[in-house]
């Protein structure tokens, strides 16, 4: 079975097609500034990698692209499209509503597009990846993921926020969480790594990039997550803000004479360790200005960064009543040796330590603690994709 898993967003469509016989790549690419006369997608097979320029308007256009690419006559991998069984779909939001992934239907899409203004630029975007498969691919099951699903097992008292319970009732104002996929791969690779059952450990899994979260992972269980009602919420990022008081925002609002569009758009695109030191978006390049003596603000927004996810550790293990294993993932987490330092020296008080040698790793699967660290703690690199490739094959295989 060869599943092609689809990830679609405002003006970009990732994609991976996997033989699920072996689970093996075959193929993967990323169409980006979809809409745009300067549209291209960066399509890799094996070590290859094509760059085709096309002026695409939607989705529908990319996908048309993207599929020529997986039956080119020259690097093609398969020889026609009836060789994909299924779609998997990365989905974004699915409120209370999803706690588990399903095959796609209409009752879908549309209980689906209910929860769009949870994620006003995420989940319409995916429907129009939907639509553009359905229409490419007609007669092809697909099946959606939920970045949400994963972390609808969290006890009420975790996911309530301290306002009116009328808000939560009536708009469904509560934590939902995000990067579920994420999370839920690195634990269950973290159980394999360490050989004990997932229901018998306590795991706080740091996913950290441009966008980051933290998961406090109880028995394979997600009981509690850095974001929120959106992906807003939780620790400073590269330019969203993490958590506030929420008086700062309305301040500034008042001050600025901001809408609350407005200000949504300076916290989610103008904050955090971005708007602390006025750099580039890029985190290598803020981590690097952060070793100059002439870069204080680089310097304080590290400390910040670091210092509050170390935080957001040591809150999960009164949640948790201990930790067995720490995970880091995601593009920082994966490869910015210094900060995955930086962050365990503050948990040196709880027992974490590392084996600064096995630390010099990027991108590589491997475990990280001194031997007689208190806490088992890992690198292991995320594959969501699998996730949604896996589960697109559970379903779709029981139909």
């Amino acid at each position: 079975m060869k599943i092609l898993v689809v990830n679609c967003g405002s003006s970009s469509l990732k994609y991976q097609l996997i033989d699920m016989e072996n689970e093996k790549l075959l193929a993967k690419g990323n169409f980006e500034r979809i809409g745009e006369k300067e549209a291209f997608v960066t399509h890799k097979v094996g070590g290859e990698k094509y760059v085709i320029n096309s002026p695409v308007m939607d989705h529908e256009q990319a996908l048309k692209i993207v599929l020529e690419q997986l039956v080119h006559k020259d690097y093609g991998v398969i020889k026609e499209l009836s060789e994909i069984s299924a779609v998997g779909h990365r989905l974004v939001h699915g409120g209370e509503i999803f706690d588990k992934s399903v095959v796609i239907d209409e009752d879908v899409i549309e209980k689906y597009a209910s929860c769009s203004s949870l994620a006003p630029l995420h989940n319409p975007a995916t429907i129009l990846g939907i639509r553009a498969c359905q229409k490419a691919m007609p007669g092809v099951p697909m099946v959606g993921v939920f970045d949400t699903a994963f972390h609808q097992t969290m006890p009420k008292a975790n996911y309530l926020y301290p306002i009116p319970y009328e808000f939560y009732e009536k708009y469904g104002i509560r934590k939902y969480g995000f990067h579920g996929t994420s999370h839920q791969y690195v634990s269950k690779r973290c159980a394999e790594l360490v050989g004990k059952p997932i229901e018998n450990l306590k795991i706080v899994t740091c996913h950290l990039g441009q966008g980051a979260s933290l998961c406090a992972i109880d028995g394979g269980k997600s009981i509690d997550t850095s974001m929120g009602l959106s992906p807003l919420g939780g620790i400073a990022m590269v330019t969203r803000s993490g958590d506030l008081d929420p008086s700062v925002v309305t301040e500034i609002m008042e001050r600025e004479n901001l809408s609350a569009k407005e200000v949504n758009t300076l916290l989610n695109k103008k904050s955090g360790l971005y708007g602390i030191t006025g750099l580039n978006p890029d985190f290598r390049e803020i981590e690097l200005a952060s070793y100059e003596d002439d870069k204080p603000k680089a310097q304080i927004a590290i400390e910040l960064f670091t210092k509050t996810i170390a935080q957001f550790i040591a809150k999960y293990a009164v949640s948790l009543k201990g930790i067995d294993c720490i995970v880091f993932t995601g593009g920082i987490g994966e490869n910015q040796i210094n900060i995955r330092k930086k962050i365990c020296e503050n948990l040196e008080w709880m027992g974490v330590k590392l084996d600064l040698d096995k630390n010099n790793v990027r991108s590589e699967e491997v475990k990280i603690s001194a031997d007689d660290s208190k806490v088992l703690t890992y690198v292991i690199p995320t594959d969501e994709e699998m996730v949604i490739a896996r589960d697109t094959k559970s379903l779709v295989e029981a139909l």
